[in-house]
């Protein structure tokens, strides 16, 4: 790792969720509360109980991922593949903006009637919805600070050239986020087959142009973590 001081803060994030991991294991955590609860207008909160395992706010642990992207209070956030929202929804009150990507419409309208119908009134200009394509995120020259790819890395085609589209659209010293599964059996995912391992991801964010690799495949219990800036 070449920055110092993320090296040294992915070591005691590895340590206290190692601690964790001692004492409970993911079926015995209790479930996380999230910032979901206050900008989710109260009569509407149980909009999305049919799309979202509760399981999942357990072993993606969001909260960690949150304190990863560090402050967001001027920040535009890019949300690529952002499926119903389970992460679009958490960074809401903490971001200027989140754009929340993806290349299906049901989601793109999904989450278009979260923001009309269940969130809370200020926070709804917060949140802008884009439909795009399999190959291009469909981002403005340097329009996003912050870009995060959960769960969604391993299924993009022509990754390189999708990346290096991708760069053009971030900001100078823009900071790209992914996690996705680990090339192993886990309780939790896609079979292992077309899952993309964590040095093939280094690779191709290399390759794409992206600086100060960094990598952690101990935080989560199923997932690795990868940062890379513009």
């Amino acid at each position: 790792m070449k920055n110092a001081s993320t090296f040294l803060f992915f070591v005691a994030l590895t340590l206290v969720v190692s601690c964790q991991n001692e004492t409970t294991s993911p079926s015995e955590r209790a479930p996380i509360k999230t910032p979901r609860d206050s900008i989710i207008v109260e009569e509407d909160a149980g909009f999305f109980e049919n799309y979202e395992s509760t399981n999942r706010g357990i072993w993606q642990k969001p909260d960690l991922i949150l304190d990863l992207l560090g402050d967001l209070s001027n920040k535009t956030v890019a949300d690529i593949g952002a499926g119903t929202g389970f992460l679009t929804r958490r960074m809401i009150p903490k971001a200027k903006k989140v754009i929340a990507i993806d290349i299906e419409e049901n989601f793109i309208n999904y989450l278009d009637s979260i923001r009309v119908n269940a969130l809370a009134v200020e926070y709804r200009d917060r949140l802008e919805t884009r439909l795009a394509r399999p190959d291009n995120p469909q981002l403005r020259p340097g329009e996003a600070d912050v870009v995060i790819i959960v769960n969604t890395y391993m299924y993009i085609e022509n990754r390189v050239e999708y990346l290096r589209i991708l760069r053009e659209g971030m900001a100078e010293k823009g900071r790209l986020l992914i996690i996705d599964f680990k090339k192993k059996n886990t309780p939790v995912g896609p079979p292992s087959e077309v899952r993309t391992p964590l040095y093939q991801v280094e690779r191709e964010l290399k390759l794409a142009g992206f600086k100060n690799i960094q990598t952690n495949d101990a935080a989560l219990d199923y997932q690795y973590i990868v940062l890379g800036m513009r």
